[in-house]
């Protein structure tokens, strides 16, 4: 359970509906992430703000239901190496479904949002099918991207206790990609293929902006493992 000044911090994040956010979360009974860097309140932050430069670019987005599912889209955690992984964000969409009942939100309206959550996983496989899904997703995906995208793979690696990469076969030429077992691995997985599934034009033109940096990083580390 979160404390009020917890609550009005948070809340604050998602002006000018920050109200909304407040009232919801104290109806929670649950808590942020802070023990996962990679989705810790920080993580919000960025979202939030890749949220609404992209929705500036969409007419029509519902920002109210947006400042909700973004809110609330990681609040179920499940690590990335679990089997349960693909449920987590279905378990969140039921948590932010549950507290708009309790708010006296028309069930369109929580459904959009338990379906903007529900559809912004990777794992989860779950199309878009409303603006507001997808520039949710579009601003999540972004966030793994770029220079936080670097950072984030390593950070999770080393949770996950996992070398930076093969020391026999770095560029795997000789072995599957495996990125269960080497960082390294997860630029060609996953994230160098994030952007060509990007939805919107505002996210695919930061996508392939960071998507170009990720490559110009991989490329540097190549010449540095090789001795240069």
């Amino acid at each position: 359970m979160m404390t009020a000044s917890e609550i009005e911090d948070l809340a604050r994040l998602f002006a000018p509906h920050e109200t909304l956010l407040a009232g919801l979360l104290a109806r929670w009974d649950g808590a942020m992430a802070e023990g996962d860097g990679s989705h810790d309140r920080s993580h919000l932050m960025r979202v939030w703000a890749l949220v609404c430069r992209i929705a500036a670019t969409e007419p029509g987005a519902d920002m109210e239901v947006l400042a909700v599912a973004t809110l609330f889209h990681d609040c179920v955690a499940v690590e990335k190496n679990s089997p349960q992984r693909a449920m987590a964000s279905r378990l969140s969409a039921d948590v932010a479904r549950g507290l708009l009942r309790q708010a006296g939100w028309r069930a369109e309206r929580s459904e959009a949002v338990a379906h903007a959550i529900d559809a912004h996983s990777f794992s989860a496989n779950i199309e878009p099918r409303s603006p507001e899904a997808a520039i949710l997703r579009d601003a999540d995906r972004l966030d793994a991207l770029g220079a936080l995208g670097i950072a984030r793979v390593f950070y999770v690696a080393g949770r996950l206790g996992l070398p930076l990469y093969d020391a026999n076969d770095p560029f795997s030429q000789r072995r599957p990609l495996d990125d269960r077992r080497f960082a390294l691995d997860h630029f060609e997985t996953k994230l160098f293929q994030l952007s060509s599934g990007l939805l919107t034009a505002a996210g695919r033109k930061i996508g392939r902006q960071r998507t170009d940096l990720m490559r110009e990083f991989v490329a540097d580390l190549g010449r540095e493992i090789a001795g240069a």
